[in-house]
């Protein structure tokens, strides 16, 4: 007996270690369950997982949330790899594996070292390792109550710039106005009507985002972000019951106002056609640049935004920082832009200014105007509806629109003129009358002009007393072809090498297929259409000896000269002379209001505008000018409906005090 009971202790050791040699080690168990890790086959890994850890957590909510949290940060190229162990867990019930774990998400890389803690526990098929799991192997920032944030960080927007630095777009901190419904108190309504008051808003906008679905009675509801004008708004509500103020930073601000409008133009929030077009880092709540140079520069000025992963307690997983935008320095001159804007802005029409010796451009001013931060923060009610309702197109830019340029073509018909020998700067031609036509082919069409004083008129007193039947003639005399190349070569019928974009001066729809059409457009009328900043970029050839210099934004960009030799050689001082007596001679259009603090030269324009079957249309107005000392401002304005104004000569009134230091 004592002998069987040996025995059959001896086979039970022998079953005993075979059962342990048998088992799986902890080695080979994180082996597969990597493996199962970097295939993300998170239902094979929660087999592996302990009692306490599912106790902890169930397999759905285990599959789903390291799913989200994998897809969320956009996870890529996992990688789990196992360490090596000089430890011998033989006998042990719990031991720990190295292990290591990398990938790429959208913040960064990460990477970093754990331990797993392996424990020896009972299963249906025997004494098995199992992992006890910590949120920690996923990032080992995270915890068990814990959730994992992604979030775009917004880069600060590169600011657009002026002469010497001076802001026309900057970001500033400013005030956000909440209101906590359940504070408002007994007087609620009154509370209302007296922040929308102050505050310049509708009292229903106030009413709506009250009663937003997600709003509760502990909810701080924003209803209107302060620009930095309006922060005077906020004393006088911030004592009111309800009333939550906070501080707001990166904010787009534009200080010149109206002043600048068209030229700054505004950012938004972006539309699905845009976010479609424009794709890479845009996402639903980006702003863009909608209009002037924030469109213009768009890409120069957005920066590149970052990305924040970070745990529910701010604990940072992965942050890749935000690279703030780029700094545009214009060209711009803060105040010649202030002061053109406050002389047309009653008006409706256009100012540009130039440096004609670099085609730095120094003013871009549009009347009617707006406040682009009203885009930004709010429209009042009032202004809104007004500026809806306006039939001037306040929004629309006049700088970069066409127009019949009237007279102040009749330099660059000279230019053509003498370009093809149709005239000579000397040459007299005789001109009787206020009226004239070649031939009765033209039937009871005729070109007139305003007086008929002079019978031979050369071109100074052409351009001096702006006779219209001389410039037409020049035009017949040069040939519809020569005439067609003459204006191109003035940047007709081309895309205006500007950064801004401007709608191309164009001659003739069908091209000058008639002698009356020709001649017409040479005095500036007929269909010819011509942008105030392709006239100040043409009139800049009269200032540097022939060749016409393409307009420049920016600082950092180098004088251009778009067309050579425009003006040729030989006109160059007949047309000079011309221009300045158009300003100094009692004759000229421009003579008068007398400014003895100024020197210029330029030439007036007034174009006549009527619809099919009207006697009288309404005028623009337009003057072209440059200064005859320093030679270092070239300005082209355009005011429309002047015909009850003065025509041209308001336009030059408006003009002439630009040029006074």
């Amino acid at each position: 007996m004592k002998k069987t009971a040996a025995a059959a202790g001896a086979i039970a050791l022998i079953g005993g270690l075979s059962a342990c040699n048998n088992r799986e080690s902890a080695e080979d168990k994180m082996q597969e369950f990597t493996d199962a890790w970097n295939n993300q086959n998170f239902e094979e890994m929660y087999g592996y997982l302990s009692s306490d850890t599912r106790a902890q957590i169930n397999k759905e909510t285990f599959i789903n949330r390291h799913e989200t949290i994998y897809e969320d940060t956009n996870a890529e190229d996992l990688t789990i790899q196992t360490g090596e162990t000089d430890e011998n867990n033989e006998g042990e019930e719990e031991t720990a594996l190295p292990f290591s774990v990398s990938m790429t998400t959208s913040a960064g890389d990460v990477s970093f070292e754990q331990e797993a803690a392996w424990v020896l526990e009972e299963t249906e098929d025997g004494e098995e390792w199992q992992l006890d799991w910590s949120p920690s192997y996923i990032f080992e920032e995270l915890g068990w109550e814990e959730t994992i944030n992604v979030e775009r960080t917004k880069p600060a927007r590169g600011e657009i710039l002026a002469e010497g630095g001076e802001p026309l777009a900057t970001n500033m901190e400013t005030t956000r106005v909440s209101l906590v419904p359940g504070s408002l108190g007994e007087e609620r309504e009154d509370t209302i009507s007296t922040i929308a008051d102050e505050l310049n808003i509708p009292k229903e906008n106030i009413d709506e985002a009250l009663d937003q679905d997600w709003v509760t009675d502990e909810s701080a509801v924003p209803v209107k972000t302060l620009s930095p004008d309006e922060e005077a708004a906020a004393s006088e509500v911030e004592d009111l019951p309800g009333v939550q103020l906070s501080e707001v930073g990166n904010q787009r601000y534009y200080p010149e106002q109206e002043a600048a409008a068209h030229l700054t133009g505004y950012i938004g929030n972006i539309s699905g056609e845009e976010l479609e077009e424009r794709g890479g880092t845009y996402t639903q709540s980006s702003q863009i640049g909608k209009a002037g140079l924030e469109y213009v520069y768009e890409e120069r000025l957005r920066g590149e935004p970052g990305m924040l992963i970070s745990t529910s307690e701010d604990d940072v997983v992965a942050e890749q920082e935000a690279v703030a935008g780029e700094d545009v320095q214009t060209t711009i001159d803060i105040s010649l832009q202030e002061r053109a804007y406050e002389q047309i802005q009653e008006d409706t029409g256009a100012t540009v200014a130039l440096n004609p010796q670099n085609g730095n451009t120094l003013a871009l001013v549009s009347a009617p105007s707006y406040d682009p931060n009203n885009y930004i923060y709010g429209w009042p009610e009032d202004e809104l509806n007004e500026f809806n309702e306006s039939d001037n197109r306040p929004r629309a830019a006049k700088f970069n629109s066409t127009y019949a340029p009237g007279s102040t073509v009749k330099p660059i018909t000279a230019s053509i003129g003498l370009s093809n020998e149709a005239i000579t700067p000397d040459e007299e031609m005789t001109i009787e009358g206020l009226e004239w036509q070649p031939d009765s082919s033209w039937g009871g069409y005729s070109v007139t002009r305003v007086n008929d004083e002079l019978s031979e008129v050369n071109l100074r007193e052409a351009l001096i007393t702006s006779d219209n039947i001389y410039f037409a003639r020049t035009a017949l005399n040069t040939g519809a072809e020569d005439f067609t190349a003459g204006l191109e070569s003035f940047g007709f019928n081309q895309e205006i090498p500007y950064d801004f974009p401007i709608e191309n001066s164009s001659i003739a729809s069908d091209g000058l297929d008639s002698e009356v059409l020709l001649a017409d457009t040479g005095y500036g009328q007929g269909q010819m259409q011509m942008s105030p900043v392709h006239l100040a970029s043409a009139f800049t050839a009269f200032v540097n000896e022939g060749d016409m210099l393409a307009p420049q934004l920016l600082a950092s960009s180098d004088r251009e000269v778009w067309e050579e030799n425009v003006v040729p050689e030989s006109g160059i001082s007949a047309i000079e002379a011309g221009l300045e007596g158009v300003v100094e001679d009692e004759r000229g259009s421009a003579y008068e209001p007398v400014n003895e603090n100024i020197s210029i030269s330029g030439k007036t324009g007034t174009a006549e505008l009527k619809q099919a079957g009207e006697e009288e249309g309404t005028e623009n107005g337009w003057f072209v000018a440059y200064d005859n000392e320093d030679e270092d401002l070239l300005i082209a304005s355009m005011i429309q409906n002047v015909e009850e104004r003065g025509g041209s000569s308001y336009v030059v009134e408006q003009t002439k005090p630009l040029f006074e230091e």
